[in-house]
């Protein structure tokens, strides 16, 4: 017999990470494989932000057709991040304020970096193949860094990293003050991470 919990477990300042397949991703890479790719050919040194021997294209003109359809087609997802939120969206707009894309060749990575100034932020795989690099969240309660005791299982309750393993269609949305980094692409296919920011003004 399975004895009464006598305390309430009471989950406080939680952290949220959102995942989702999106419905018509096969269009959606498509579309959006042949924009990044006309980019990455007319800016093949991109810019260094996180990037470590990887392609970090500029910023998107969110003008463009491709990057409205996207929009368009993760909207449902948007929706339900922000209903869990509670944002009062009656005086606040949402608005993404930059789109861009990330190329990982064999052997490249990104630097443990977070998102300033923004709410949300998100990585949407294009391309993703077995082992081309997860993306690591570290837990942002500092404190909880500097003493950690040993688990006999990890839970969700004593873990202080999170990792998602890429899925092409997969779309990842977290808090922008998150830190996060993306392990070593050690496939022989490109990884595409179109990744964006969402604030409210």
């Amino acid at each position: 017999m399975i004895e009464k919990r006598i305390s309430d477990l009471n989950l406080i300042f939680s952290t949220p990470v959102w995942t989702s397949i999106i419905p018509n991703h096969k269009q959606v890479n498509e579309k959006m494989f042949s924009y990044i790719k006309s980019i990455q050919s007319a800016d093949p040194n991109g810019k260094i932000k996180s990037n470590i021997n990887g392609w970090h294209s500029q910023y998107f003109n969110l003008e463009d057709e491709e990057p409205k359809f996207f929009i368009n087609s993760i909207s449902t997802t948007l929706s339900e991040s922000f209903n869990d939120m509670d944002w009062d969206l009656k005086k606040s707009e949402i608005k993404i304020t930059s789109m861009w894309s990330i190329i990982n060749l064999k052997n490249a990575s990104n630097a443990r970096h977070i998102h300033p100034n923004n709410y949300i932020s998100a990585a949407y795989y294009i391309k993703a193949s077995k082992n081309s690099g997860d993306i690591v969240f570290y837990d942002p309660r500092s404190a909880n860094t500097i003493r950690f005791p040993n688990v006999s299982n990890t839970n969700k309750l004593n873990s202080n990293i999170f990792s998602v393993q890429p899925e092409e269609g997969l779309l990842v949305l977290f808090p922008s003050y998150l830190h996060h980094s993306v392990n070593i692409n050690n496939s022989e296919d490109e990884r595409i991470v179109l990744s964006f920011n969402i604030d409210l003004i």
